[in-house]
């Protein structure tokens, strides 16, 4: 098992790790839309979702994998009125590559946010 860690994605805000990897599999933590630094970035859906896939995909780098190597990805959102918004931003990053999906209406994100998202990938050998 193998521990990952950028800086160019927020820190864990509790006791867990950005993502590990087993058996050449990323399993990504969640990723809200806090900026490496730990601020919430400003903004709604749009601009929460945009700063998510950045972390995403600071993550998935570390890991030695990419969006083109996402397998499943896990969306959480506050509202699903807002899903029509967020899946034209998700269609831009997976545009191509398209991997198999799961989004759920959540009551509360952490830190408040309007979207979470994580996924499992496929390491580059």
């Amino acid at each position: 098992m193998q521990t990952i860690y950028t800086p160019e994605a927020p820190e864990a805000i509790g006791p867990y790790s950005q993502g590990i990897i087993v058996n050449n599999i990323f399993y990504s933590s969640g990723q809200i839309p806090l900026t490496p630094q730990g601020e919430m970035v400003d903004g709604g859906i749009q601009e929460q979702t945009r700063q998510v896939f950045q972390n995403v995909q600071a993550v998935l780098k570390e890991a030695g994998a990419s969006l083109e190597t996402v397998i499943k990805a896990t969306v959480f959102i506050k509202n699903m009125d807002e899903f029509p918004l967020i899946n034209e931003i998700y269609g831009e990053y997976f545009e191509q590559h398209q991997p198999a999906r799961s989004c759920v209406e959540v009551a509360k994100l952490p830190k408040d946010a309007l979207i979470e998202i994580e996924v499992t990938a496929l390491v580059k050998s």
